[in-house]
């Protein structure tokens, strides 16, 4: 095979693995009763929480507004809660409760583990060149976005 056909062959897989991405996260959404940025945000609160609402805004992307309403609705479903910060009693931070470490035991932690278990049957040094193109598909994901974004 040609690098032309493996690199095109490669694009087309990533393409695919959007697709799956996206697809995982609707049926995600689904099952816990949440729209897609409801989703979004839990995942943040859940990877870095308990934060603020304003470093939760700038995660997201979204008006100070739009997402007091997104953590009112995950408050409601029982998957967020809101605390005093014990350090700064000015600030309010959003924390996932038990529900929602569940759903994240129930929805997420396996796809953590079945990808740890396929990746073991690659090498140490194979498993470097993964990480290094995970690496440069996340750089230039993340470039592309700042691209699209800053069209006119």
């Amino acid at each position: 095979m040609s690098k032309d056909v493996l690199l095109q062959e490669i694009a087309t897989l990533l393409r695919q693995l959007q697709q799956s991405f996206d697809a995982f996260d609707e049926a995600a959404a689904a099952r816990l009763g949440l729209n897609r940025t409801d989703l979004r945000c839990l995942d943040v609160v859940l990877g870095a929480g308990p934060l603020p609402a304003g470093q939760l805004s700038t995660a997201l992307k979204l008006s100070p507004a739009a997402t007091t309403t997104v953590i009112d609705r995950l408050e409601r479903a029982g998957l967020v809660s809101r605390a005093r910060d014990p350090g700064n009693r000015r600030l309010v931070l959003v924390a996932p409760t038990d529900t929602a470490r569940e759903a994240e035991a129930e929805l997420f932690a396996p796809v953590g583990q079945a990808g740890a278990q396929a990746l073991t049957r690659y090498t140490y040094d194979q498993l470097t060149v993964i990480l290094d193109f995970l690496q440069t598909v996340l750089r230039v994901q993340e470039e592309q976005t700042a691209r699209v974004a800053a069209l006119p």
